[in-house]
């Protein structure tokens, strides 16, 4: 597809989905109205299979991706992070919850469940799917290439290819979810603000502490892609030499928390640059990738372990979620959209935090108290749902796979 075509027809659709979601109050999501307007489009055959690859969106979200995690480490300071501990613990509960559901789901469905052959040679059971859907519905990219890895060694290929489906689909069931519970979170918070009970967060003042200590001539749009790019660089360093233990991410995530705390990168460093919008509509891009390769046939080979990788991950996020966050003194719609950011992490979590804000709040300031009471809590609980699931959970239970 000619590239320049491909990049008006990527910019078209995220022009619709930001109306869309303007005008339903962020009731639709950009983000879902995004996914369905993709995911039609490809299953239809209306758009190519490289509309993305095209777009040259996705090359450049391979680049900047890591760019993108270090601001967002230096979005939230550490003292945030201490606040953000009971948010922490709901995310951990998250994750067990949607295990011990599935490991439910196994123990009802797991005999009854449809065998299905892997080119005439070798049958998946239902316990292999539930083992992989663990990870992949909890986790991000990392935890899907871990269980791709397992079932590949068994040359189980459906079983490789069934994260691959939750991935791209997960997001259209996180996505509205998410939206309608941060819509009555926020509302709840409004009315707080109006009260008197929930104030605005204190802006830092401009200037050279807020600014870090880098010289001027590191502060320009190069500069700061060159500093952040070094860092990032560090990161995968740091990956290349663990092996992977310590994920690029997560280590672009802490030095970026670090240089934040240490005062050499400013609060939020991309904000500003000419560069950092185009960066984030790449990432968003990344979100519709999978939908590319989807069709109808694969949903149809895998509806019922699809179905029940959902309901009852759904249930599990959403029973251990709101019981622990009601005893950690959190409202049940912020415990269960904690929880549902292991649908799909960053950077839906910052996204859905501030459609739901503008869409409750009537003024600046309160769009700004509302935002800042829901945004660290989501950038926080995204981070340990989808980080914890990728380096500890589905690196255990991925060696179950085909045994």
């Amino acid at each position: 597809m000619n590239p320049v075509l491909a990049f008006v027809v990527v910019m078209l659709v995220w022009t619709i989905s930001d109306w869309v979601a303007k005008k339903t109050a962020s009731l639709l999501s950009s983000l879902f109205v995004a996914s369905i307007i993709f995911l039609i489009g490809f299953m239809t055959g209306l758009f190519p299979p490289d509309l993305l690859t095209a777009s040259s969106l996705l090359g450049l979200a391979g680049v900047v991706v890591g760019f993108i995690i270090v601001h967002l480490g230096t979005v939230i300071s550490l003292d945030d992070f201490k606040k953000q501990w009971k948010t922490l613990l709901i995310g951990i509960a998250t994750v067990v919850g949607i295990g011990v559901l599935l490991v439910v789901a196994t123990l009802i469905f797991g005999t009854g469940m449809p065998r299905i052959d892997d080119y005439g040679q070798l049958l998946a059971t239902g316990r292999d799917f539930m083992i992989s859907g663990i990870g992949a519905l909890s986790g991000g990219t990392i935890s899907v290439l871990m269980v791709q890895e397992a079932a590949l060694g068994h040359g189980l290929t459906t079983v490789a290819a069934f994260p691959v489906l939750i991935a791209a689909l997960q997001g259209l069931i996180g996505f509205p979810l998410t939206s309608i519970i941060l819509r009555s979170e926020a509302a709840r918070l409004k009315d707080e603000y109006r009260a008197g009970r929930l104030e605005a967060p204190v802006v830092e003042e401009a200037g050279q502490a807020s600014q870090g200590i880098l010289p001027d001539f590191l502060r320009t749009t190069p500069g700061t892609l060159f500093c952040v790019g070094i860092v990032v660089l560090v990161s995968i360093g740091v990956n290349n030499l663990t092996q992977g233990t310590l994920n690029t991410f997560v280590v672009a995530l802490i030095l970026g928390i670090t240089l934040r705390a240490t005062g050499v990168f400013k609060p939020s460093v991309l904000s500003g640059i000419d560069a950092y919008g185009l960066m984030m509509l790449a990432i968003l891009i990344m979100v519709f990738g999978p939908l590319a390769t989807l069709r109808p046939a694969d949903l149809l080979a895998l509806a019922w372990p699809l179905l029940l990788v959902f309901v009852f991950g759904l249930i599990g996020i959403a029973l251990f979620s709101a019981g622990v966050g009601k005893l950690l003194g959190y409202s049940v719609p912020m415990s269960i959209a904690i929880g549902l950011t292991s649908l799909y992490g960053f950077p839906g979590t910052m996204i859905l935090s501030q459609e739901a804000a503008k869409g409750a709040g009537e003024t600046p300031e309160e769009v700004a108290a509302i935002e800042g009471s829901i945004l660290p809590k989501m950038v926080v609980a995204g981070f340990s749902t989808v980080t914890i699931t990728s380096v500890v959970v589905t690196g255990i239970i991925a060696s179950g796979i085909g045994r």
